[in-house]
């Protein structure tokens, strides 16, 4: 079964220096309908005006992963970390047993635009931790390439959570396939663009929940970058 998401029926909010949408509930904005998908638990969609950010601010027991599409983040962190996340990079952040982080956007002229996800652990308590690895575009052109998954596989970064995530980019004829197990339950985000999920149609903003199908197919892509969570029920 496929359900589409539509990107306007996501929550927003407008801080002035944030613009959000929210595919989950998530701070002012509440859907007893959306309050995450299997493990998965947020997944928002923020522009950060330039020269602004989040002050320092803390989580535990949560992974959370930061994609950037456009502009770049400044992450610093209480366990050392300092960093910048440009686009083709994932970071992964495990809140485990507590940290405090914050996120600006350093440019004078350019917007941040990137995604906030949250996907909930596996166990708790943790040392916290930081990770972060690039990825280029051709590794991504025309297929689903992993660059986060429970175990580090194929030079993914690892997350503390029965989760996998994907990441591809899609045009023309370009089409992917993935397997997928019925007894679990997969996650398709479009980020820009607009491509075809098992033949439902998704523009930019758009996502896709699958519960009970064996496998993904991809198809006629324009201009497409999309995620694919594959979840623990």
């Amino acid at each position: 079964m496929l359900t589409l998401r539509p990107s306007a029926e996501r929550g927003y909010a407008d801080h002035g220096w944030l613009k959000s949408y929210h595919s989950f509930s998530f701070a002012g904005y509440h859907d007893p309908a959306h309050m995450g998908f299997g493990n998965l638990r947020v997944i928002n969609e923020d522009r950060i005006a330039p020269g602004t950010g989040f002050g320092t601010h803390s989580h535990r027991d949560m992974e959370i992963i930061s994609y950037v599409m456009s502009g770049a983040i400044g992450h610093k962190d209480n366990i050392g970390n300092g960093a910048s996340i440009p686009p083709g990079d994932v970071q992964r952040m495990s809140a485990g047993s507590g940290i405090s982080h914050s996120e600006f956007n350093h440019s004078q002229d350019s917007v941040t635009h990137f995604l906030q996800i949250w996907i909930q652990p596996n166990v708790s308590g943790i040392d916290p931790g930081y990770e972060q690895k690039s990825f280029a575009d051709a590794d991504k052109r025309g297929k689903l390439r992993l660059v986060a998954s429970p175990d580090g596989a194929a030079g993914s970064v690892t997350v503390h959570a029965d989760a996998r995530l994907y990441a591809g980019l899609f045009d023309g004829l370009e089409e992917a396939r993935l397997a997928l197990d019925p007894q679990r339950k997969a996650y398709v985000q479009l980020i820009r663009g607009e491509l075809q999920v098992n033949g439902q149609r998704l523009l930019a903003g758009d996502a896709a929940k699958l519960e009970a199908e064996s496998a993904l197919h991809l198809t006629n892509g324009q201009d497409a970058e999309v995620l694919v969570f594959d979840l623990s029920a």
